[in-house]
């Protein structure tokens, strides 16, 4: 139970608080937290059975990766319609079938955020609409090369890790 909360710094996106709490366990104590507004990711499937993977810019961990496109929920949206958006933005694609794959919290210590994963198919290309802080490359891989990539651990983005142990567990594809 949050107890009492001292805002030290609120961004664009975050806000940082330490937050003084309550633990099931009745002690108390002090925690620094970040709220994000959660995110999502789509793995999308063209009709060639290739899954779209974008090479981006990230300046926080130093350099390139590769992801599943994804990003932000804005205030009140739904996180299905963050993915169509998403989806549609990054990587100038609209899909007809969606499927929830299911959510992580990429660091639930510190962190509020929840990334909602979806799997879609049907696509009709569109123009992306790439933001101003986007630096991306748009790839089309069969499963099998991406399962590569990670053996060769060129992917090491946690939601896009996520994304794929679920289709495989799920086995929504043929």
């Amino acid at each position: 139970m949050t107890e009492k909360i001292h805002p030290l710094y609120r961004g664009r996106i975050v806000q940082f608080n330490l937050e003084n709490v309550q633990l099931p366990n009745g002690r108390h104590v002090e925690l620094e937290i970040v709220h994000h507004p959660g995110g999502v990711a789509v793995v999308a499937e063209d009709d060639a059975g290739r899954l779209c993977l974008i090479r981006q810019y990230r300046h926080a961990v130093g350099g390139w990766i590769w992801e599943f496109p994804a990003g932000k929920r804005e205030p009140n949206e739904a996180p299905e319609r963050t993915a169509q958006r998403e989806l549609l933005e990054e990587v100038g694609v609209e899909a007809r079938d969606w499927h929830k794959l299911g959510d992580m919290v990429p660091s639930p210590g510190i962190l509020t955020e929840v990334v909602h994963l979806y799997y879609a198919r049907g696509l009709s290309h569109s123009s992306h609409a790439h933001e101003d802080e986007e630096v991306i490359e748009i790839h089309w891989f069969t499963l099998g090369e991406i399962e590569d990539m990670v053996r060769q651990g060129m992917i090491t983005d946690a939601k896009t890790l996520v994304a794929l142990y679920y289709l495989r567990v799920l086995q929504l594809r043929i």
